[in-house]
């Protein structure tokens, strides 16, 4: 990728402002959209490159495709558009009001973002859609529609990248598969929770290196390999104990 400006959606989380960082330090000028756009502004003013900071409402794809598109009119020559934008949940009860939310936000948000950026760069001719996934596609798991909504994730970006190849179009579809960061932090797991500037340089190297797809931190791809091959009574006993009820948890304050 050699970017002249770039599209974070979702420029909120601490990931997020890591990847912007470096980003920026690469002389990559940024467009950073979140749920409030206040939150981020100090830190945009402090980043060594332009970076403009806007509102996004990822809740309402009639609201967001417009806003995308506003700020793609604003930006010049935009190569990247990146996704890092979700909730996460588990309640044993299931309650639909919880599982619809992560829908909306996980699934539709997602890919009215992701269709936006296609058309966008289909129009332009050339671009980068790439978007910060999970492990947790893979199989599905007790955070019912959060597992479920990373495999329509995966597999959104997998149809957008044979689109483009059918196309004969050079839209680069990069799918960055994070592992279980949040489990880890949780088990305190030095082994497999990384410092967060040590994930977002293994994201920015993928991102330059137009990958299509990428696990990180790098271990992590052991883990989803094993995840697929486990028979399925064997991948459930992780889940047998009972969990302590949560409220709703986001991976990216969307």
């Amino acid at each position: 990728m050699s970017a002249t400006s770039a599209i974070i959606v979702g420029a909120s989380s601490m990931l997020s402002k890591e990847i912007a960082r470096q980003l920026s330090a690469e002389g990559v000028a940024l467009a950073l959209l979140a749920h409030d756009a206040e939150s981020i502004r100090e830190f945009a003013e402090e980043l060594p490159a332009p970076a403009k900071v806007y509102d996004f409402t990822i809740e309402d794809p009639q609201i967001l495709i417009p806003q995308l598109e506003a700020v793609w009119r604003e930006m010049t020559d935009v190569r990247l558009i990146l996704v890092n934008t979700g909730l996460n949940s588990y309640h044993p009860e299931l309650p639909w009001a919880l599982e619809q939310e992560i829908i909306e936000v996980d699934v539709r948000g997602f890919a009215a973002v992701c269709n936006t950026a296609f058309r966008l760069f289909q129009k332009q001719g050339v671009g980068q859609i790439a978007a910060i996934n999970s492990i947790a596609g893979l199989r599905g798991g007790p955070s019912v529609a959060f597992h479920a909504a990373k495999a329509f994730a995966q597999n959104y970006l997998e149809g957008l990248s044979m689109h483009a190849q059918r196309l004969k179009l050079p839209i680069t579809i990069t799918d960055i598969q994070l592992g279980l960061l949040d489990k880890a932090a949780l088990q305190r797991s030095r082994l497999w929770l990384s410092p967060v500037d040590e994930v977002a340089r293994q994201v920015v190297d993928a991102l330059l290196k137009g990958k299509r797809r990428v696990y990180v931190t790098k271990r992590w791809r052991l883990v989803a390999w094993l995840t697929k091959l486990l028979p399925e009574y064997i991948y459930n006993t992780r889940h047998w104990k009972k969990k302590k009820s949560k409220e709703v948890s986001s991976t990216e304050q969307h």
